[in-house]
């Protein structure tokens, strides 16, 4: 029986030159720059997951005491991410693009090529950095500041160590910057009913935590204010 293979897709070679062009210069370049920086281009990306992590619980753990609204959001960002990953990985196992460290001769690359089937298009470690940094702009302005520009790093070391083109990247922060954020709005209205209503449940306190008391009325604390007045 003869042997058969799965048909992979070159879209760097498809379209310009730039797509082979640039990934060999900065292989090129990433190879002579010195070993602490290769280390830490190497074990960056997931550091860098497992930052966005860590602020995603840190948001939640914070919004326990906060209103309905900012609970929802502290749910639904990481939820959104989540998904826009899901779909990324979708079009990663439709498309078959190889990896560059595969495809392209006589490279050198920091970080070991990733096995047969795993493939480049889009990469989803700048799906999930970006994603998560464009949630936060939305939901935690003071993380986002330091968040954008490590998901942007986060994206790029990619193609540093040599598992990815410069496009896989650009197209996995297209995706997450886009749709992470619309999924958010889209869902944050329906998610603050859910928790105004999961939150009067005692056993879900833990986890969803408590609203502050309402703010009275104007109209309330100006009768309250008047009343006092008069005794």
């Amino acid at each position: 029986m003869p042997e058969t293979t799965t048909p992979v897709v070159h879209l760097a070679k498809a379209g310009p030159e730039y797509g082979v062009g640039v990934y060999r210069e900065i292989t090129e370049w990433a190879a002579t720059t010195p070993g602490w920086m290769q280390s830490a281009g190497e074990i960056g990306t997931e550091f860098v997951i497992l930052v966005f992590v860590a602020l995603f619980v840190l948001q939640w753990w914070r919004a326990r005491g906060r209103d309905h609204r900012s609970m929802a959001v502290a749910l639904l960002a990481p939820a959104a991410v989540v998904v826009v990953y899901g779909l990324s990985e979708i079009i990663k196992v439709w498309l078959h693009e190889e990896r560059p460290c595969r495809d392209i001769p006589n490279v050198r690359t920091i970080a070991e090529c990733p096995e047969s089937g795993d493939w480049s298009f889009p990469s989803n470690h700048s799906v999930i950095a970006v994603a998560s940094a464009a949630t936060l702009l939305l939901t935690w302005r003071l993380a986002a500041a330091f968040a954008l520009p490590l998901a942007v790093l986060a994206a790029l070391s990619r193609v540093y160590v040599g598992v990815h083109y410069l496009h896989d990247v650009a197209a996995g922060a297209l995706l997450g910057v886009l749709l992470a954020p619309l999924l958010l709005l889209i869902m944050t209205t329906p998610g603050t009913w859910a928790v105004t209503r999961l939150r009067q449940r005692p056993a879900l306190k833990a986890v969803l935590g408590t609203a502050p008391p309402a703010a009275p009325r104007p109209e309330v604390a100006a009768e309250r204010h008047a009343t006092a007045s008069n005794r």
